[in-house]
């Protein structure tokens, strides 16, 4: 079918995700932090092709903090080990951990809050005190509460903060369920004879996904910065592992005489995670269902 505009701009013939991207891709900054969060991705993701791993872990001395040159394009550490490698294997945790922290906290704040919402009554009362209790200690102190308790390692880490992050989702996906519970489209269902899961994960879940999706963007943001905490305060990723964080606490001690050592990865961190607030502002404009287009 021809779409044609009505209305003052107003796309006919498009379906919801479509009327999303349409909006999305009126947003100028948020395509531009779309197009950079790709770039850097697709970057480390394919680092191996044109970076080898030996350059990250390869020490020599004799070539210590040399600066950004031809053969060496971030320069190099005061072990002589080449930082455009580090930087870019270094991403790999940084971007990485972060969408599978997203990940593992969405999966299982949308079970804890699909519960709570729909069930109500003592379930809603069991699981939100809980919450409360989690939600009363900061993300990034919870965090090394429990990486104290497991230990160093990447699995650890990821862990931790998935058990951090996932309070907010709970709560965000309870407030939707609450608001759909009730609906006509609910009662239907229930007289169709649908499960309670079918009816959480079928059909409350996809009609409330809108704030839990701005959310999920804009939490991706604050984890990329807590695992680069972690690593900078030396009780996540260790070290010789590269991490955008982990590099900046290897050399903190020499960037007041060399500071490319923590300008780029610093550079790093805070690009990455201003293309996913961008990415973020976008999406919430986006699924506004008071815009008119």
């Amino acid at each position: 079918m021809k779409k044609r505009r009505k209305n003052g701009g107003a796309v006919s013939g498009r379906s919801v995700w479509g009327l999303v991207w349409f909006r999305f891709k009126k947003n100028k900054l948020a395509m531009a932090g779309l197009f950079v969060l790709i770039f850097i991705m697709l970057a480390v993701l394919l680092a191996p092709l044109y970076v080898d791993y030996q350059a990250v872990v390869s020490q020599k001395i004799t070539n210590r903090f040399k600066a950004p040159n031809a053969t060496n394009w971030f320069g190099t550490d005061q072990f002589g080990r080449d930082l455009f490698a580090r930087v870019v294997y270094g991403g790999r945790i940084s971007l990485f951990v972060g969408l599978a922290v997203i990940m593992l906290s969405f999966v299982a704040g949308c079970i804890l809050g699909g519960l709570a919402g729909y069930f109500g009554g003592v379930v809603d009362q069991v699981i939100m005190r809980i919450v409360d209790m989690f939600m009363a200690i900061p993300a990034i102190l919870l965090s090394m509460a429990v990486v104290a308790a497991l230990g160093n390692g990447t699995g650890k880490m990821l862990i931790a903060l998935a058990v951090a992050q996932t309070p907010r989702f709970t709560r965000i996906v309870r407030s939707s369920i609450m608001g759909l519970r009730n609906q006509e489209f609910i009662e239907a269902a229930k007289c169709y004879g649908s499960s309670s899961a079918r009816i959480i994960f079928k059909h409350l879940l996809p009609n409330g996904m809108g704030p839990v999706i701005v959310s999920t963007t804009l939490t991706l943001g604050q984890v990329i910065i807590n695992i680069a905490s972690l690593g900078f305060l030396g009780i996540g990723v260790a070290s010789p592992t590269p991490e955008w964080g982990t590099i900046l606490s290897e050399t903190k001690a020499f960037i007041r005489y060399y500071p490319y050592l923590g300008l780029i990865p610093g550079a790093c961190i805070a690009l990455s995670v201003m293309a996913v607030n961008f990415i973020g502002d976008g999406l919430r404009d986006a699924l506004d269902p008071r815009m008119k287009n």
